[in-house]
């Protein structure tokens, strides 16, 4: 299967408030769900912790972090140490399951991954915002094709609108 990145970020490549996303956009957290419903998650530490530790139904859950001595408290999270030994658990597992393993974040998570990812999910938030981590400049676009752009409009639910871009890595 597939290593897989999937964000949202502002006009200026923002991704993260505090730990959080700087937007409320249920339509886009709508996307998120389908496009990873019934796959891996990976995500760092800092990113788990500002969700408040909370898994995603649906998904099976993986923690990277350099803190040896980290735990969660619900079992069915799997927690790593090294990017090394996470890609050799999904390649296993793949084998198993045939699941996509999506990067979710932070921005050090896709720093290490960038290098792997087969598909990007990108999701372009129309404003610009308040926050502290931006997306790392680590994606050569020159590497994948664009595949798919779809835009939703801002409603009565979703204050902005937001551009959904999908690229596949070119053979």
């Amino acid at each position: 299967m597939m290593i897989v990145g999937i964000w949202a970020e502002d006009e200026r490549g923002l991704i993260g408030v505090k730990g959080r996303l700087p937007w409320s956009l249920p339509a886009e957290l709508h996307h998120f769900k389908q496009t990873t419903m019934g796959q891996i998650i990976l995500m760092g530490r800092k990113t788990f912790d500002g969700m408040n530790q909370r898994t995603l139904p649906g998904r099976t859950t993986v923690i990277l972090t350099h803190d040896q001595t980290y735990q969660v408290a619900d079992k069915s999270v799997l927690v790593f140490h090294s990017p090394k030994d996470i890609l050799a658990w999904y390649h296993e597992k793949e084998l198993e399951t045939a699941k996509d393993l999506y990067i979710i974040g932070g921005a050090e998570i896709f720093k290490v991954f960038s290098q792997y990812l087969d598909r990007l999910y990108r999701t372009i938030v129309q404003g610009e915002f308040e926050g502290d981590t931006y997306f790392p400049d680590v994606i050569d676009y020159d590497q994948f094709i664009e595949t798919s752009t779809k835009t939703s409009l801002a409603d009565e639910a979703n204050q902005y609108a937001f551009t959904v871009k999908i690229y596949e890595k070119k053979k």
